[in-house]
């Protein structure tokens, strides 16, 4: 892969399994991209013990050590006062909070501090490399040792950071008795990623968990269990053409907007599809049989060098309500695969066309049937907050 920064997409996720019997997760995962000096911050903490009260440390762990970071407050003074905070557990009479925080520059010096959490892995052509690391030990809590790493990305690369629960799965029974361990996290990641090397971080993430899974009794999760992934990248770049552009005279240019793409297009709306279609000279093609899996929403169509296209307003309101949900496997057909197309990529624009479909003023229509800037005003918010996307807007 190219070396070169430019244009160089750092891809964060988190893949967290709650332990079997538990209503939360004690695991949390949290970051933070900073556009101004191109640095991404990103912590995954592990709560002592599990349920709400592992959730509860967990969570304040990884709040203060985005906070403190993106401070740039000191390491050690940083844990202290993490330590100082957390509450005790009533039974163990601590309280305990595992982490791992990375701190990336695009181009510069990357830091990442564990304490307690399992060493990270980082990969760089399928190899594991080796970085020195020191020992950062506080006065006030000297049982608390931390390690500090100091290391260079390049573009290509993957940081892989897990919690216990992946590391331990199968603790104590065949073949693992003494666990998954580092060992067995790093030779599946390796295998995975030789067989397909440009797997996204969303995936990797969810496989390791999976297969962390996999190495316990009955496959169930024994503990919470968490494994974030960091791809330095190429962006995987999306444009969603919808409604008609103002100027019905603009309509050949709005059109070459998805024939000149280099990414994944989609078109949203029939008015569009329709336009898109007639000055593209493709014929829209519909697929009978998608009738009845449907569910509920008009089913997706074809056009020729297109990636998906679908009805408009309808479909756009089901698929900002399953994201802001954050659960999309029950969405309506057409809804679920521009879920699927959105999350797989990195940089998003939406292109919003602004001549008025008068049926969307209707007053008696449901509240949800909002007019198209403000649908795509809530899309664009929940892409950035809840999935980490770059969303550019612009209206035609």
């Amino acid at each position: 892969m190219d070396r070169n920064f430019n244009e160089t997409f750092v891809e964060i996720e988190c893949s967290c399994r709650t332990k079997d019997g538990e209503s939360v997760c004690g695991d949390c995962f949290m970051s933070l991209r900073t556009e101004s000096d191109h640095r991404h911050l990103a912590v995954l903490s592990d709560g002592l013990g599990s349920g709400i009260k592992a959730n509860l440390l967990a969570t304040m762990t990884s709040t203060m050590a985005l906070k403190f970071m993106k401070s740039d407050m000191e390491i050690l003074q940083s844990a202290e006062i993490i330590m100082d905070t957390l509450p005790v557990c009533e039974y163990r009479k601590i309280s305990y909070a595992t982490f791992t925080i990375v701190d990336l520059h695009l181009g510069g010096q990357t830091r990442i501090i564990e304490m307690g959490n399992p060493a990270f892995i980082h990969l760089r052509d399928g190899k594991d490399l080796k970085w020195e690391n020191r020992e950062l030990v506080s006065a006030r809590w000297p049982d608390r040792r931390m390690t500090l790493t100091e290391l260079k990305v390049l573009p290509g690369d993957r940081l892989i950071i897990c919690s216990d629960g992946v590391t331990q799965a199968g603790l104590g029974h065949a073949p693992n008795k003494f666990g998954w361990r580092r060992e067995g996290c790093l030779r599946f990641v390796q295998e995975q990623l030789a067989a397909e090397p440009e797997l996204s971080a969303r995936e990797l993430s969810a496989r390791v968990v999976a297969q962390a899974c996999g190495q316990c009794p009955e496959h169930k999760y024994m503990d919470d269990t968490s494994c974030l992934v960091i791809y330095l990248r190429r962006p995987r770049k999306l444009r969603l053409l919808t409604g008609p552009p103002f100027n019905p005279a603009s309509d050949a240019e709005y059109a070459s907007l998805v024939r000149d793409f280099e990414g994944k297009t989609i078109v949203c709306g029939g008015t569009t599809a329709n336009l898109v279609a007639r000055e593209l000279k493709r014929p829209i093609k519909m697929d009978i049989k998608l009738v009845r899996k449907a569910g509920g929403l008009p089913p997706p169509s074809s056009i020729e060098g297109i990636d998906l296209v679908t009805e408009g307003i309808l479909t756009l309101t089901e698929v900002v309500r399953h994201l802001e949900q954050g659960n999309y496997q029950q969405a309506p057909l057409a809804a679920r695969q521009m879920i699927e197309l959105l999350l797989a990529s990195d940089v998003i624009e939406l292109v919003v066309g602004t001549k008025v479909n008068d049926a969307h003023q209707d007053p008696n229509l449901p509240v949800d049937l909002e007019i198209r800037r403000n649908i795509v005003r809530r899309l664009s918010q929940v892409l950035e907050e809840n999935y980490r996307k770059e969303v550019k807007t612009r209206y035609y």
